[in-house]
């Protein structure tokens, strides 16, 4: 019975902070791998990086990436690395494009965040503007869209990773140039994510941040990384009931 009230108390205060989020907002940027849908689920990640891993050791370039501390159990921080060795190089938009088909395999059958296609639709419904903001492929994120058919729900606005990564784009720029080609004010925008990086983005970007955080090692990232308890959850549902209750 404790067990339960303590988790009763935590979900309302949650709710009651979301209210407030529906109120201000005019504006959300999802992130997409977590808020929106669950790409890459348990280590299936990892096996892409010890792939691209292999790839880069055929090339003997993973070796280097080692001894400056940059190797990486993540496809990602692992692109990002060869980009800043080899900008602008065929090497690099060889790699982004690996990674890229391995996202849009995992697209289809990449299992929907709870709650998340009925948020979407009703925050549209009621004419929000929203907007995706990620460091996946554009391909990537719009074929996931057109499959549970919440593209019309996002469209023009869908920002990721560019294929070439020359100059290469941090996060920040991607949500950057979301807020300026949706006519954004920062005030009333709310960035959904759920990840350190998200978060990083959105302060830097003046924009109010919910984080999404699946399960508690999740959470403890985005604690770890400055983000208030109070502003994560485990669940879009509060958010939901919150925007249906207002409207």
């Amino acid at each position: 019975m404790t067990a339960g009230t303590g988790q009763t108390k935590v979900v309302t205060s949650r709710i009651e902070n979301v209210r407030e989020l529906v109120a201000r907002t005019r504006y959300v940027l999802f992130g997409f791998d977590g808020p929106i849908c669950r790409l890459f689920p348990g280590h299936s990640a990892e096996a892409v990086a010890r792939v691209q891993a292999e790839w880069l050791t055929e090339r003997g370039l993973y070796a280097a990436l080692i001894e400056e501390g940059r190797g990486h159990r993540d496809p990602y921080g692992m692109l990002t690395a060869v980009a800043r060795r080899h900008p602008g190089s065929e090497l690099v938009a060889e790699l982004e494009e690996r990674l890229t088909r391995f996202e849009l395999t995992a697209a289809r059958t990449a299992m929907p965040t709870a709650y998340a296609d009925p948020l979407i639709r009703t925050w549209t419904a009621v004419g929000a503007k929203l907007a995706v903001a990620t460091d996946n492929s554009v391909r990537t994120v719009t074929s996931y869209l057109d499959s549970r058919r919440l593209t019309p729900c996002f469209a023009p606005h869908v920002y990721g990773r560019m294929p070439d990564l020359s100059p290469l784009e941090p996060h920040p720029a991607i949500l950057e140039r979301a807020l300026n080609e949706m006519g954004a004010v920062p005030e009333a925008s709310l960035m959904i994510g759920g990840t350190p990086s998200d978060h990083a983005a959105a302060h830097r970007a003046g924009v109010r941040f919910l984080g999404y955080a699946r399960n508690p090692a999740r959470a403890r990232l985005l604690h770890e990384a400055g983000v208030p308890p109070q502003t994560v959850t485990a669940s879009l549902e509060p958010l939901l009931s919150a925007l249906r209750e207002r409207f």
